[in-house]
């Protein structure tokens, strides 16, 4: 039982390191070419020389953090959903405009 005691508190303590980590840090090293920008390969002799540029993170060397894209991803749809620039209402749903006049 204590197993599972510690894995349920310690899920969310991974958790939210990982969502400060995004908020502190965007962008991490890129998976394919560790944060170079482009592939290590060898000459003839044996000597490291530069390669392709990678292709993935556009030779910057960084990715966005997939907690971040996420974050992204909902925060656009957030204010796309609640639009800013948008009169509010003057009175009440349940009462009649004044401005349209009587409709009896």
């Amino acid at each position: 039982m204590p197993l599972i005691l510690a894995a349920s508190l310690l899920t969310p303590l991974i958790t939210l390191c990982y969502a400060v980590l995004c908020a502190v840090s965007p962008f991490g090293n890129c998976r394919k070419c560790s944060g170079w920008g482009f592939a290590m390969t060898t000459d003839r002799k044996g000597r490291a020389k530069r390669g392709k540029d990678c292709r993935r993170c556009k030779t910057t060397g960084k990715r966005i953090r997939t907690g971040r894209h996420l974050y992204n991803l909902w925060r656009r749809t957030y204010d796309r959903g609640t639009a800013h620039d948008q009169p509010a209402a003057t009175g009440s749903p349940f009462t009649p405009n004044q401005n349209q006049g009587d409709r009896s």
